[in-house]
């Protein structure tokens, strides 16, 4: 994201060395929480800052992304019985347990991403749904059968699903597992929502801000603007569930991204930067600097 806030600050700057400038108000937004919570966008909403449109730069490939899922974050508190590991067989290892609970979280993902026929959208997706275990932590020492793990995890849901009741699902599923369990029958474990709680969301076609994006592409690329859509989070949501305002996300080509060496194409950034400008010439209207500028 930070190559789509230098596109956004760059799409401004070159309309001013043309001795422009938009002719109706532009809010740039530079937030936090977007990785873990949303509530960065959220946050700005609700302070009162309103838009016709919205447009969020994140890279996705040169296109605009016509739906995402929602997010759940959550963490395990598995309990287990520490023992000396030559009567391992005695205690009840936390750590092993928690690779139980995740195997059977796995199933709830099958059967959730074989619900996607159901969901506009997400039909043609091989995998939209992914439990992802992120971050795993237990046990004291090597020579005691561990008594503690936490995990971390991230689930994804469609739009319109309530976090709620996935929520209540996924809980149902670590309550099943746990009772296949001789210990975890006996001492549940306990689930913290520590992140994401957010709905997905569709961007409907057809909106005018749509449409002045799709000829900025245009003039700025030489071909359509491609919709597409993604198995993950975008703020979008904040907008186009929370204020009914068309929120297009549309950003550069990038290269593993949350990996080693992500990066962006900057050819790619260039032309999206191009885009934006036009876009904001189109929608907003320009007039000239004052004097001075």
């Amino acid at each position: 994201m930070k190559a789509g806030l230098v596109a956004n600050l760059f799409a401004l700057d070159a309309l001013r060395t043309i001795g422009m400038q938009p002719a109706a108000r532009v809010c740039l937004q530079s937030v936090t929480e977007e990785e873990c919570t949303g509530n960065g966008a959220l946050a700005c909403l609700v302070r009162g800052y309103r838009a016709d449109a919205v447009l969020i730069p994140e890279p996705e490939e040169n296109m605009l992304v016509r739906a995402n899922v929602g997010v759940i974050w959550f963490r395990l508190h598995v309990r287990g019985k520490p023992i000396h590991v030559r009567e391992a067989g005695a205690g009840a290892n936390a750590i092993e347990a928690t690779f139980d609970l995740f195997h059977a979280l796995k199933q709830l993902e099958k059967e959730w991403n074989a619900q996607r026929k159901n969901h506009r959208y997400f039909e043609q997706l091989d995998h939209p749904i992914n439990f992802n275990l992120g971050k795993i932590e237990g046990g004291d020492w090597a020579s005691s059968v561990p008594s503690w793990c936490t995990a971390d995890l991230r689930a994804a849901i469609y739009p319109g699903v309530d976090p709620r009741k996935a929520a209540k699902e996924i809980e149902d599923c670590i309550a099943r597992a746990s009772q296949n369990h001789a210990f975890l029958a006996q001492h549940p474990p306990e689930i913290e929502y520590n992140g994401f709680f957010a709905q997905g969301y569709v961007l409907e076609e057809g909106s005018d801000a749509e449409a002045v994006l799709h000829r900025a592409h245009a003039s700025s690329f030489g071909r359509d603007l491609m919709s597409f859509v993604t198995p993950g989070y975008l703020d979008a949501r904040v907008f186009v569930l929370y204020d009914d305002c068309p929120c297009l996300v549309y950003g550069p080509v990038s290269k593993d991204i949350h990996a080693f060496d992500e990066c962006v194409s900057l050819s790619s950034l260039q032309q999206v930067t191009g885009t934006i400008a036009l876009f904001v010439a189109e929608w907003c209207g320009l007039e000239p600097l004052p004097p001075g500028h």
